[in-house]
């Protein structure tokens, strides 16, 4: 039976492992925690006069360096003078030279939030009058590409690395002390640390490119790595490696002076193990808490605490629980897990789950805010999968707590019943060495023979390497026997199957919550959408719009990337002449190009139309139309066809007074 159950514990580990790839490999890049939420001059807009600054509003503060905001001109030369500086709050400028001439300017910004996540993007306005402009602004995408790909990988590993030194060490210490002498256990807290530190190290490499140019060859840029170490960041995976430097001092004494003592010699080990461990798991859960999500927003005084002990309670259950999983498959036959460390376990996963509950709702109450932000952000959306998977483990967890108890009715009961088995065995067993060698066939010179010549040092020499020839085979047959024994108990059969399915479940709720470490929160989501939105856009589809309507139109073309806005600002909105400025928004909220866009009017009463519109594209998803001609006022209906692929396409349709 131990021989299929490791390739099937190897073949479904392998496939948890390839979901939780996906997750990752299908996760955005990181996206911006920090959300604009006002520009002046703002998105679009056209000024009579040149102005001498451009400022930009977020929702929290950021980091800047001296080429974070640029202004470029139609022809794509800077206009920006200095550096950018922080005016009020979480509003920064750039000072602009004097004497610009009319025409379309983009803004282009590469900041980093506060919670440590790059933030890019780009907009226009003009002076003037629109006009084409030439300005390349590159990709704007912060995070991602290869860079970002191979960031979010470590991140992983490194979430993965902390869950399993923690947590593994921990249930050696208050679950099952004879473990700190199973190789296999110390294989795998030891992989831990080695993950948790060739992952921070390459964080830390990887953190400049990531920030700013998202190129290989600048990951190795010592200037870039200059300049990560004096951020929160830098700090923050500095510190990390320093108490990884401690963690190694403890896994040495855990796993050499103290699973060499005997048991009643482990009590005051055991508690200074527990006294330094504690200290250094809450050091590396907080080189988190005080570098991302809980470091800022609402009540970070609160929140940070509040995630170091979000940390250790999934270290404590998920850590423990591989560490489990690894005793039941892989311990000798000679070690068993006991059942009693089994039960201690789930008393401290019972324990787990519990802070995880508390601290848990916290956390989503602080990022996501609202009921409606559950459904309608990425994030919430997330957040509720990973309360189904959480759910999941509970489940699989407490039928894993009714196998420890059969286990346990099962190990008392019989336990006489192996006594007596173990006496009559032993009873029965072939006669000693000696006895079995002296028992050669007659005539045939074998082991009788040889050891019947007197003062024969070849025949002792036969006897004795035959002696412990026949001992290792006997102690393999034991321990085989023993491991069909334990493996045909069908309660700890089924305490295995179901601790396997746990970690698995365990893999890719890892991964959500990584992806989710990464993702715009809710919150922030909903106020920037709140913040940028106009407020026209409620009235413009109304039938008594005076003046510039704005036009907020959702599509979704069925195919990747195929869910956005489409942004459509009509000025002056009156019979002649009118110019039209056209957005394509992201779900996130941010300018992106599409294949494809054209626009149709339509007045139905009048049987004009469709009267088509052949939109200029001025940079990264803005497109310009002047001189647009609408013949007389009435209920015109505005068609807009996207198309984001060469087979996905769609129409959207709204309908706005104009004159």
């Amino acid at each position: 039976m131990s021989q299929t159950i490791a390739p099937r514990f190897r073949t479904l580990m392998l496939l948890l492992m390839a979901v939780a790839g996906v997750l990752l490999a299908g996760a955005a890049p990181a996206s911006a925690h920090a959300a604009l939420t006002g520009s002046d001059p703002q998105q679009g807009a056209v000024v009579d006069k040149a102005p001498t600054q451009v400022s930009l509003t977020f929702s929290e503060q950021v980091a800047m360096s001296d080429d974070s905001l640029r202004v470029l001109d139609p022809k794509g030369n800077r206009v920006d003078a200095g550096k950018p500086a922080n005016v009020s709050g979480t509003t920064y400028a750039v000072r602009l030279r004097s004497g610009l001439p009319d025409g379309t300017y983009t803004v282009a910004y590469q900041v980093v939030s506060a919670d440590s996540h790059p933030v890019g993007g780009a907009y226009t306005f003009s002076i003037g009058a629109p006009s084409k402009t030439s300005a390349a602004v590159g990709d704007q995408t912060a995070g991602g590409g290869i860079v970002g790909g191979l960031y979010g990988f470590g991140r992983y590993v490194s979430y993965a690395g902390f869950v399993v030194l923690a947590g593994g060490a921990a249930f050696v210490l208050a679950c099952w002390q004879r473990g700190s002498g199973v190789r296999a256990v110390q294989r795998l807290v030891v992989s831990g640390w080695v993950a948790l530190t060739a992952s921070t190290l390459a964080l830390l490499l990887l953190r400049g490119s990531y920030t700013t140019s998202g190129k290989i060859g600048d990951v190795f840029d010592l200037t870039l790595l200059g300049q990560v170490l004096q951020t929160k960041t830098g700090a923050a995976l500095v510190s990390r490696l320093l108490l990884l430097a401690a963690a190694a001092l403890f896994v040495a004494v855990l796993f050499g002076e103290y699973q060499k003592r005997a048991d009643d010699e482990k009590r005051d080990l055991t508690f200074g193990l527990a006294i330094g461990g504690t200290v250094v798991a809450v050091g590396l859960a907080a080189s988190w808490a005080m570098s991302e999500h809980a470091s800022t927003g609402l009540q970070p005084g609160v929140a940070m605490p509040v995630d170091v002990v979000h940390l250790l309670a999934v270290a404590a259950w998920l850590g423990g629980l591989v560490a489990l999983l690894v005793a039941l498959y892989r311990a000798p036959a000679e070690t068993p897990v006991e059942t009693a460390a089994v039960r201690r376990f789930s008393q401290v996963a019972f324990g787990s789950v519990l802070a995880l509950v508390a601290t848990g709702t916290y956390q989503s109450w602080r990022q996501v805010g609202s009921w409606s932000a559950l459904t309608d952000t990425r994030y919430g959306q997330l957040l509720l999968f990973k309360v189904g998977l959480v759910a999941l483990m509970v489940g699989v967890a407490w039928t894993s707590r009714r196998w420890t108890g059969r286990l346990a009715q099962t190990a008392a009961a019989k336990a006489p019943a192996k006594a007596r088995a173990k006496v009559a065995a032993t009873a029965g067993r072939n006669p000693g060495p000696d006895a079995k060698a002296g028992a050669g066939k007659p005539g045939t010179g074998k082991a009788g023979g040889d050891k019947a010549k007197p003062g024969g040092k070849a025949a002792k020499g036969e006897a004795a390497r035959r002696a412990a020839q026949l001992a290792r085979q006997q102690a393999a047959v034991d321990t085989a026997r023993r491991k069909r024994l334990r493996d045909a108990d069908p309660h700890r059969f089924g305490l295995r199957r179901s601790v396997l399915m746990e970690a698995g479940v365990a893999v890719v709720l890892l991964a959500v919550t990584t992806v989710l470490t990464q993702t715009e929160p809710g919150r922030t989501e909903t106020e920037a959408r709140t913040a940028t939105s106009s407020p026209a856009s409620s009235s413009s589809s109304s039938s008594s719009g005076v003046g510039a309507v704005t036009l907020d139109m959702p599509f979704d073309t069925g195919g990747k990337d195929g869910k956005g806005v489409v942004r459509i600002d009509i000025d002056p909105a009156r019979v002649g002449g009118n110019e039209l400025h056209i957005f394509s928004l992201g779900p996130n909220g941010r300018l992106r190009d599409i294949t494809e866009l054209k626009i149709a009017f339509t007045l139905a009463a009048k049987n004009l139309g469709p009267l088509p519109v052949n939109p200029d594209h001025v940079t990264t998803g803005h497109w310009v139309a002047s001189g647009v001609q609408i013949p007389m006022a009435g209920d015109w209906q505005v068609a807009v066809t996207v198309r984001t692929s060469d087979i996905d396409q769609v129409t959207i349709t709204k309908n706005t007074q104009i004159g």
